[in-house]
């Protein structure tokens, strides 16, 4: 009695403690200075210079945008906190009111209105086409670009631009950066970008073989955008009004920019737009089309990446030790290291540090997607066969040897088939895993089903409802690959196999003794 007495209280003990501990979270983080009075959440990416860039020494943030918006704070009386995040996340990231401002060199337009509000204009920008140098006879003005391929920042209007051409290929890439490093590296004709920041990548970013070609394309204003009705936007709009009569915005300017700053209407022309509804029915079989090849990419990728890991297994176990060495250290590399990171080195890094030397060559997308899952898998099939076949008894080698059987013989049919069994649920969760991976490579501009959800989300702003069509086929597409796996573990189970034949026979001898 006593003994349970005992542990009731210290039960009622633990749960207020647990109790206890939420409020104090709870407290701290709703008093905490990113939920505090006079604090605006402001998102950014900081990949477009000289708009928004890492600062030297990669301590904090830098940039035109950053200055202004820093100044917009102290006219406000608001202490401003910058959030780094993708520039297709930002009007999601304001809809859902995870940040409360966004500023990254985004342009005012009638479709991101509807889901946004913008504050007055703050700089007047427009695109321009950036070519190779070597090609600068062939591209000198919008008309030039058709049938060519074009390489553009996800969401932005370039791209939006770019879809008007008739009969062009467009790469989309996450932001202009990698846009502008694909032109570099010959694998598009041409980029349609923001002037400013194509300027500026140009003279820093040591794209000596690139260059402006043509007059501005389009006439556009940035904006400050927060979530609808927000309250701040009548405090932004005033310091901004304040900042441009006071001729603080020009001292700004003229930090980043040459020459004086374009006169700034109260509302960007672009506003008086017209969109069309937004219909998820009508995207969905572009859906499917990507999840088509993202389960051809991912058949290719598990393929090779077999035939690597088994090469690899096999040499790992080899008597031979230098090749135990060489294979360790690649198991090791590309286990240890992220498969972005891989996708980035093979992408543009292979090819850019080819270049250098003399030797002219590039990656196709599809080639290069292909390679970096393959060569990813292989380390982890690897292990996955190697443990496999160490896991079968020594005396089953000793015995097969015994019979007069060699290397290969023994391993094909005395170790591969019992080994194989024991491999199908690690290889079914390497399957599954490899469908998921797959999404990673949307980062080269791939259009496989998740690159093609981003390319409807920074078109429409429907981030939710689009994402859980994506999420939802990816479940169905493991959902079913985990069947498959499932049904094959039980095919090959041998109790199964030797119940159903011992079944057999009983069926078979009752149905003798009947007749």
């Amino acid at each position: 009695m006593k003994e349970n007495s005992l542990q009731f209280w210290l039960r009622r003990l633990g749960l207020s403690l647990i109790g206890l501990l939420l409020v104090i979270s709870l407290n701290s983080y709703l008093t905490s200075p990113s939920n505090a009075q006079g604090v605006l959440k402001v998102g950014t990416e900081p990949a477009f210079p000289p708009f928004e860039m890492q600062a030297p020494g990669g301590k904090g943030l830098t940039g035109f945008d950053i200055d202004l918006f820093q100044a917009i704070g102290e006219e406000a009386g608001l202490e401003i906190q910058f959030q780094s995040m993708p520039f297709d996340g930002l009007i999601p990231a304001l809809q859902s009111q995870t940040i409360d401002a966004a500023i990254s060199g985004m342009t005012i337009t009638a479709e991101r209105a509807q889901t946004v509000d913008f504050a007055r204009p703050y700089f007047q920008s427009g695109l321009a086409i950036a070519v190779r140098t070597e090609d600068k006879g062939e591209i000198n003005g919008f008309d030039d670009l058709e049938n060519k391929r074009i390489a553009v920042a996800i969401g932005t209007t370039g791209a939006q631009e770019a879809q008007k051409i008739s009969g062009v290929e467009i790469f989309t890439f996450d932001n202009s950066a990698l846009a502008l490093q694909e032109l570099s590296n010959g694998k598009v004709d041409a980029v349609v970008n923001d002037a400013p920041v194509t300027l500026y990548a140009i003279k820093v970013g040591n794209l000596n073989n690139v260059e402006v070609v043509g007059e501005l394309l389009t006439e556009e204003y940035y904006g400050i955008a927060l979530p609808k009705n927000s309250p701040n936007l009548e405090k932004v709009n005033n310091a901004l009004d304040e900042l441009l009569k006071t001729g603080r915005y020009r001292q700004i300017y003229q930090k980043w920019f040459a020459g004086e700053p374009a006169k700034l209407p109260l509302v960007a022309p672009a506003l008086e737009g017209e969109t069309a509804a937004f219909s998820l029915t009508r995207m969905l079989p572009t859906l499917l089309w990507g999840a088509l090849v993202t389960v051809m990419l991912t058949a290719f990728s598990v393929f090779f990446g077999t035939i690597g890991g088994t090469l690899l297994a096999t040499a790992s176990i080899s008597d031979f030790k230098p090749l135990g060495w060489l294979s360790r250290i690649y198991i090791d590399f590309f286990r240890g290291t992220p498969l972005l990171v891989q996708i980035f080195m093979i992408y543009f890094g292979l090819p850019s540090l080819l270049q250098q030397i003399g030797l002219d060559f590039s990656f196709n997308r599809f080639a290069a997607a292909v390679t970096a899952l393959s060569l990813n898998s292989a380390a982890y099939l690897a292990e996955i066969i190697r443990g496999g076949i160490q896991s079968i008894d020594q005396g089953q080698w000793e015995a097969a040897q015994s019979m007069g059987m060699g290397w290969v013989q023994t391993m094909r049919y005395v170790i591969f088939p019992q080994a194989f069994r024991r491999m199908l649920p690690p290889l079914g969760n390497e399957f599954i895993t490899m469908i998921k991976d797959t999404s990673l490579v949307a980062i080269i501009g791939f259009e496989e089903l998740f690159r093609q959800g981003q390319l409807m989300v920074a078109t429409t702003y429907r981030a939710f409802e689009i994402y859980a069509a994506v999420a939802l086929i990816y479940l169905f597409l493991t959902f079913i690959a985990s069947r498959v796996f499932s049904w094959l573990e039980n095919r090959l189970n041998p109790v199964r196999r030797a119940n159903k034949k011992a079944s057999a026979k009983v069926t078979s001898s009752s149905e003798q003794l009947a007749s």
